[in-house]
């Protein structure tokens, strides 16, 4: 994607579509759209084409930063059918401080608790902040699906089975693209498949497999 190994950048999936920025490439967007098994939605956030730190995404619904514009907002309502709003924070980069499936989010201390129940209302889920591995950047560090998670490699024991308890699913720790600790930066995901950075070791690959029953 843009021949860079941090496809988790450029785009954010659920089970129902993948966003892109508009611009991308229709080739690489067939590609896409039937490893994900997903529909297309090309979209802007905040008017840049960094797509995957600045939008929190799961089945429910969708969080966007408040630099978001209205129209912005208003289009993805249209289009996904999803509860989606804005986060009113000075943190504009929400996908790396919330990571979220169907059936939990873990949210960064950085919000310090300020948000929690409107960001599980708009998701659907209940919420637990915290931090991992020492990094408020709980977005980037967890990557959590239906049937599985990933986290940072330096996780501890007690924070992988609190993730895992949350998200009610088992939580491994891993990395992506060669030894990145920062998962949501080299993968696009959902349910049913992974889309991975070039980077991406056999080893990381067959971890990534069993992390998420694929």
């Amino acid at each position: 994607m843009y021949k860079s190994p941090n496809v988790g950048i450029f785009a954010k999936s659920n089970d129902k579509f993948v966003l892109l920025p508009f611009g991308y490439a229709e080739t690489k967007l067939k590609k896409i759209t039937e490893i994900m098994e997903t529909e297309p939605i090309y979209v802007s956030i905040a008017g840049n084409r960094i797509i995957g730190p600045m939008v929190v995404l799961n089945n429910n619904g969708m969080i966007l930063p408040s630099t978001a514009s209205e129209d912005e907002l208003i289009y993805l309502k249209r289009l996904t059918g999803l509860n989606v709003a804005k986060l009113d924070s000075k943190y504009t980069a929400v996908g790396n401080l919330i990571s979220t499936n169907d059936k939990g989010a873990i949210i960064s201390p950085l919000f310090k608790g300020e948000f929690d129940k409107y960001i599980g209302d708009i998701l659907g889920v209940e919420v637990h902040t915290m931090s991992v591995a020492e990094f408020n950047q709980t977005g980037s560090t967890v990557v959590s699906t239906n049937t599985g998670a990933a986290v940072h490699p330096k996780a501890t024991e007690q924070e992988v089975d609190v993730i895992s308890s949350v998200l009610k699913v088992e939580a491994e720790p891993l990395t992506i693209n060669g030894g990145i600790p920062y998962l949501s930066s080299g993968m696009i995901w959902n349910s049913r498949s992974l889309i991975v950075g070039t980077l991406t070791t056999g080893p990381e690959l067959i971890m990534l497999s069993r992390a998420f029953r694929m």
